[in-house]
């Protein structure tokens, strides 16, 4: 018999076998020509992920899913494109090479933009691989060949195709907003502000009134603001400041006088009921300033210095004149009271700072640009999965404002208008740069400084990849001629939750307004991935997961099966080592099985080139098409976790556990159990694609270097259940099982003599004898119509077993079972009489009580199930 079959070591194959896929083009859209089908295409975005990115547990989810998606739909014939590429993540990037630079000394000012963008594109090529090479660690199968980057000069050519549209349609527009200011980073949009608790203060500033001795109270959690004041208001139905109302109030320190008004926006309840408005520092007050009229004074500098309107306080930056201008305050007499207060503080969630709201000239893009997507993923034109993230998107869709898309940076698109300093027209335009004016033919012309922000052109990511926007600029790029029409819009999405609206709702709006369709038909959207206790994972917690380091120990194809066994739509994975350990216990188990199968034959056939002739493998191939459909059935509607638990029970729990054992009774199926082994392992290989190839080429006596791989295989399909030999080993398996038990009772584990069997139904079991006899341990096997007496009893479902007492002590078998009885009793009472305690059941926290009842509901099974076991034995 074969000797080949020696101990797998997966840091080998992995290895090897993914250097002959990928060079063999596997991955590429033709790479399965053999097998597809007329009209079948399949098309998935690899989410981009940052340039100067590694490999952590989040994408070893995301890549994991897609991989298994693709290989499914490349086995089954599909034309697949799974696009890769990476984002050239403007904010982190720059951030990454200016503390790269400053560490030697160096400002980017110094270099200028030039020279400065030159060091960026130097370490974007430095690190700009790592990832990819990490993701091949885990076994992926994106189309390599077709790797984009977001700032590749095909990609430049789509945004500024992009912009020009939106532009020339009125949907870019330019102007003074209020926006998010980070004085590192420059505009960011709603979603790049994070919000934290912030232990800060809340200071109650006196503001006299004029020409008079009162003062109002203010109430203030950022004092330094107080500068910007052009008014104070109150509600018009406060009757403590309805006086006041129209009078003016002189700002401490500076003396500027500033009117008392009225605004609904107002909290009566909220500190003194006086509230400041500072419009040019506020997003609240601007929209008061802006139904009221009122002067927007701005304070400060876009890196948050001071200036003229803070009097003596100018040039400091503004957090830092905090402590400063309160200090002067109070020594003036113009603070009330500083009290502790908690509240939600903005910062960057690039660099961390304190985010200000501030009126800046930016680029934007209208809101009305999302209508049609929206109205389109509430016609069910594209899905969810989970199906409840639509009402997500609509509510943050719904609430859409206008979106600032420059970013004051210098890596990145520039934003392609130019203007000129002579007669001040405004153009956009697709070309790099512009020799003059198309007004006034002026020399004197500039573009703007400013960069696109990052999600504008990985908005554009489902169709720009495609080669859209560069009809006629790359005619030697094969694959642009039919992509658009294969592959958009795109199959599939599968992304993080947490990037719904960073990326997936632009790429939905972008994508629409551009081809009136949305850009994708279904959108997976998968949880987070926590530690064992489900806590999120932290590197200040020390419960990080790191995928490579998990590859390095487990193996690629146990933390890709462990991941996808545990993605269940809509809730977060806990990650354990217990877990991943099962798994590779998994992978042990289906190696041993091929051992077990080499033992008896040098090699397999496959299914398709045989018959299936005994009983057993019979029962196996049905076995096999129940798992084929339920795999098929999850995979068409992206329940990961349910396919990879067929297989764990098909492959474990039914062909080893069972098929393996039988055969032993009847060695004519071993032969037929191999084809069926190495079907599975098609079935099996999108999950565990390195072990499934191993273990299909190890059975097939053949090597990967020589034949074809399994994953251009056709996919299982169309294997017929066979209901007849399926009642007939369903029987046989409950006989078993029933045996078993009744052995456990009497604690006779080794082989017995004779055994009866009862059946419920008259069905010929004859030739399964011999089944029952080996598993069941038993020289002898009877079928009876009548309860055996002076005998032990298992009853199941569709039969009861019988087996003899003659010659068996039962008195230490009572006696074990009467104080196990005993001690449940007291269980029992112990647990009633908690849950029967109202005040107990009121007070004690939820899942308290549902542990209780879970633990009670145990014992009582437990009891019962030893006394039907002590009024069998007591009454023989």
């Amino acid at each position: 018999m074969s000797e080949k079959s020696t101990v797998y070591n997966p840091k080998i194959v992995e290895d090897s076998y993914y250097k002959i896929w990928e060079e063999r083009g596997y991955f590429e859209i033709d790479g399965n020509k053999s097998i597809q089908k007329d009209g079948k295409n399949f098309a998935i975005m690899m989410p981009p992920p940052n340039v100067t990115g590694s490999l952590h547990i989040g994408h070893a989810l995301t890549f994991t899913l897609q991989d298994i998606i693709t290989r499914y739909k490349r086995m089954d014939g599909f034309k697949t494109l799974w696009q890769p590429g990476t984002d050239h993540a403007g904010i982190a990037t720059q951030n990454v090479v200016e503390k790269q630079l400053l560490a030697k000394g160096i400002t980017k000012e110094e270099l200028g933009r030039e020279k400065f963008l030159e060091k960026v594109w130097e370490w974007k090529e430095i690190s700009g691989n790592q990832i990819f090479h990490q993701m091949r660690k885990l076994g992926v199968s994106p189309a390599w060949s077709r790797e984009r980057f977001t700032m590749d000069e095909g990609l430049k050519h789509s945004v500024k195709k992009a912009f020009l549209k939106l532009y020339n349609e009125g949907m870019i527009v330019r102007g003074n907003y209020m926006v998010n200011w980070c004085t590192h980073d420059g505009a960011l949009s709603d979603i790049e502000v994070e919000f934290e608790q912030n232990k800060g203060k809340l200071y109650h500033i006196k503001y006299p009134i004029e020409n008079s001795d009162e003062s109002i109270i203010v109430a203030t959690t950022r004092p330094e603001t107080y500068f910007g004041d052009t008014a104070v208001m109150v509600h018009p139905e406060d009757k403590r400041y309805s006086h006041l109302v129209g009078k003016n109030v002189v700002l401490p320190l500076i003396g500027r006088k500033i009117k008392i008004i009225t605004d609904e926006h107002v909290d009566m309840e909220f500190g003194t009921g006086c509230v400041k408005v500072t419009p040019a520092h506020d997003i609240n007050d601007y929209e008061v300033g802006k139904r009221h009229d009122l002067e927007f004074i701005t304070i400060f500098d876009e890196d948050g210095i001071l200036n003229d309107e803070c009097g003596d306080f100018k040039g400091q930056e503004r957090l830092e004149a905090r402590n400063p201008i309160v200090e002067k305050l109070e020594a003036e007499g113009f603070v009330e009271k500083i009290e502790d207060y908690e509240n939600q503080v903005g910062h960057c969630y690039r660099c961390k700072n304190v985010v200000e709201p501030y009126i800046s000239k930016q680029w934007f893009v209208k809101k009305e640009i999302a209508n049609g997507a929206i109205q389109k993923v509430n016609d069910h034109l594209a899905e969810f999965y989970p199906s409840h993230w639509i009402n997500s998107f609509n509510a943050w869709m719904n609430e859409l404002r206008d979106w600032c898309i420059s970013r004051q940076l210098w890596w990145g698109h520039q934003i392609p208008v130019f203007y000129c300093r002579e007669c001040n027209h405004e153009w956009a335009s697709e070309q790099d740069t512009q020799s003059e004016c198309p007004t006034c033919k002026s020399k004197n012309i500039y573009q703007d400084p400013d960069v696109l922000d990052t999600w504008f052109s990985s908005g554009l990511w489902p169709f720009s990849t495609l080669g859209w926007g560069n009809e006629g600029e790359f005619e030697n790029e094969k694959w642009f001629a039919d992509d658009m029409k294969d592959f958009y819009p795109n199959s599939l999405l599968i992304t993080g939750f947490d990037i719904l609206f960073f990326w997936v709702a632009r790429m939905m709006f972008q994508g629409e307004h551009e081809f009136k369709e949305l850009p994708f038909k279904d959108i997976y959207l998968h949880a987070l991935v926590k530690d064992e206790h489900g806590a999120k994972m932290s590197k200040s917690k020390g419960n990080v997961i790191d995928p490579l380091d998990t590859i390095e120990e487990f193996s690629a194809d146990t933390i890709r099966f462990t991941l996808a066994i545990l993605a269940v739509q809509g809730r977060d994975i806990k990650l354990s080592g217990e877990k991943l350990e099962q798994m590779r216990n998994f992978t042990n188990k289906l190696y041993n099985a091929s051992k077990y199968l080499l033992m008896n034959a040098d090699s397999f056939a496959d299914l398709s080139e045989i018959e299936i002739k005994t009983d057993l493998g019979r029962y196996m191939k049905s076995r096999l098409a129940v798992a084929t459909k339920e795999v098929r059935d999850y995979m068409d509607s992206y329940r990961f976790n349910d396919a990879a638990t067929v297989l764990y029970r098909f492959l474990w729990g039914e062909f080893c556990d069972w098929g393996i054992e039988l055969s032993k009774a009847e060695k004519s199926s071993v032969s037929e159990l191999g084809a069926i082994f190495k079907e599975a392992m098609k079935l099996t290989h999108p999950f565990m694609p390195f072990i499934s190839e191993f273990l299909y080429q190890e059975l097939s006596d053949t090597k990967l270097e020589d034949v074809e791989s399994i994953m251009i295989k056709p996919y299982p399909n169309d294997i017929q259940k066979d209901e007849e030999i399926e009642k007939i080993f369903e029987i046989v398996i409950e006989s078993i099982v029933s045996i078993r038990r009744a052995k456990a009772t009497i604690e006779v584990p080794g082989k017995i003599d004779t055994l009866s069997i009862k059946l419920n139904e008259n069905i010929d079991l004859s030739k399964a004898v011999p089944f029952i006899k080996l598993l069941g341990k038993s020289s002898e096997v009877n079928f009876i119509t009548q309860k055996l007496e002076d005998a032990v009893r298992d009853v199941s479902d569709n039969l009861e077993v019988f087996i003899p007492l003659k010659g068996v002590d039962l008195t230490p078998i009572i006696e074990r079972l009467s104080a196990q009885k005993i001690k449940l009793e007291k269980e029992i009472q112990k647990l009633s009489g908690m849950l029967n305690n109202e005040r107990f059941v009121a007070n004690a926290p939820k899942e308290v009580v549902e542990t209780n009842q879970k633990a009670l509901n145990d014992a009582k099974s437990k009891f019962d199930k030893i006394e039907e076991e002590l009024s069998s034995l007591t009454s023989i």
